[in-house]
């Protein structure tokens, strides 16, 4: 049995990881045109699919920041509590 409440109302970093996801993005587009230049299809290609999974990370993270804050909340809310599901027969957080 749990003792905490984390795992059920723990609150992700999305600004620490939308940074972190620029930062990827930037290095990945960096190494994609270096790879290329330089004449390394294997590896640009690599960079590449690199720079499509960060970009579609990053859309989804500017995604959750944007819909407020249920998913992102500032240190003025507190946490929430999970929906407890109370019909008879049925097992979820207690």
């Amino acid at each position: 049995m749990r003792t905490g409440s984390e795992p059920a109302t723990a609150r992700s970093a999305l600004r620490l990881r939308c940074g972190l996801a620029v930062w990827g993005l930037v290095w990945a587009v960096a190494g994609t045109g270096l790879f290329v230049w330089t004449g390394h299809p294997g590896w640009a290609i690599a960079c590449a699919v690199l720079v499509v999974v960060i970009a579609v990370d990053l859309g989804l993270v500017v995604r959750h920041i944007r819909q407020g804050p249920h998913y992102q909340p500032g240190r003025d809310v507190p946490p929430y509590e999970p929906v407890r599901d109370e019909r008879p027969g049925r097992r979820g957080p207690r």
